[in-house]
């Protein structure tokens, strides 16, 4: 989906907490889910933000190293509630 066509995804409650997950002791987001939400591409929203990074918080974002990738890729296929399967 380009960026001219995106439009905001309504996301129910139970599926929003599905997309939350816990790293380094903190809830995050990915960024394909969040992409979904807003109604882009994944590597478009990452363009965005690489371009305005001023104006997201210094903690906004984070590179999982390899094995926090693994681990949570696993979480991920293993979850009985969740529908995406990596």
């Amino acid at each position: 989906m380009a960026e001219t066509e995106n439009a905001v995804t309504a996301v129910d409650e139970q599926s929003l907490r599905d997309k939350i997950y816990v790293v380094r002791c903190q809830q995050v987001m990915m960024d394909y889910d969040l992409a979904e939400i807003y109604g882009y591409e994944t590597r478009y929203l990452n363009l965005q933000v690489k371009h305005n990074i001023n104006r997201f918080p210094d903690d906004f974002m984070f590179q999982l190293a390899k094995e926090e990738f693994e681990n949570l890729t696993l979480n991920i296929s293993t979850s009985s509630h969740g529908v995406r399967r990596i």
